[in-house]
């Protein structure tokens, strides 16, 4: 049964990860993701069902428009394949809990965030609102069915921490931290918090370890200078996302601490 939830999970991120593609291009450009229909950068065709099947359709294309050969970024499949990964990844972390959903919105959103950090070093308000009102309602209503509100409570304090905490590092040192992380460390917090405060903690500490490692790695490599301004959406993803899928191994030697 849990393969079968798997399986559904990951038809259903290729879904989730074309819509995706939408979000990242469209929102830094400050553009409707409803209308118009997709279209090709190139020559503005409306892009028709056919062509638009996940990954199978860019493959069959063979990476390029059927009306004017131009050629489509990579980065289209890439998305599509990273999602089903992701929810199938979620489904096998959770299996049929109440709390899935919300960790299915949280993995989508996290890859949106991450991936137009990485190219436009912008965490954008359409973005990160809904999905904290998404991850927060369906949390409500999992305490709600499973009575787990000591979780929800929990969750609520260390959303409200990782916000406190992202704040003054911001007011410290705006160029380092922007604001737009500020808003997104409580959708973090809530959903590590709901976890535990080891999960909030340990998810904490792995952003800025990331962050670190290849923050000092491309300075060294000369591929970034320390002035220059980093995505730090994206370790705080990728933190995040380590907590969530290998929090359990590795906080196992502190299971003795309450969490």
């Amino acid at each position: 049964m849990l393969g079968l939830l798997v399986g559904y999970c990951a038809l259903f991120g290729l879904i989730v990860g074309s819509f995706l593609n939408v979000v990242i291009y469209r929102v830094p450009r400050k553009e409707s993701v409803v209308s118009p229909r997709s279209a090709c950068p190139t020559c503005g065709v409306p892009i028709s069902a056919r062509d638009n099947v996940p990954i199978f359709s860019w493959l069959f294309l063979r990476g390029k428009c059927r009306n004017c050969r131009a050629p489509i970024s990579m980065r289209y499949p890439l998305i599509e394949a990273a999602t089903a990964g992701l929810f199938a990844g979620v489904a096998a972390r959770f299996g049929f809990s109440w709390s899935l959903p919300a960790y299915l919105v949280l993995a989508a959103g996290l890859l949106a965030l991450a991936c137009t950090d990485l190219e436009h070093l912008l965490l954008p308000k359409r973005i990160v609102y809904p999905v904290l009102t998404l991850v927060g309602v369906l949390l409500v209503i999992a305490a709600a069915i499973t009575h787990h509100w000591h979780d929800l409570l929990i969750a609520a304090l260390c959303a409200i921490v990782w916000f406190v905490i992202f704040f003054a590092m911001n007011a410290i040192s705006p160029r380092l931290l922007g604001f737009g992380d500020v808003r997104l460390a409580p959708v973090l917090g809530l959903a590590l918090g709901w976890l535990g405060v080891r999960y909030a903690l340990l998810g904490f500490f792995a952003a800025n370890l990331v962050g670190a490692i290849l923050g000092v790695s491309l300075i060294v490599a000369k591929r970034m200078s320390r002035q220059q301004q980093i995505p730090y959406g994206v370790f705080l993803a990728i933190g995040t996302l380590l907590a969530v899928f290998a929090g359990p191994e590795l906080l196992r030697p502190f299971q003795s601490l309450n969490g």
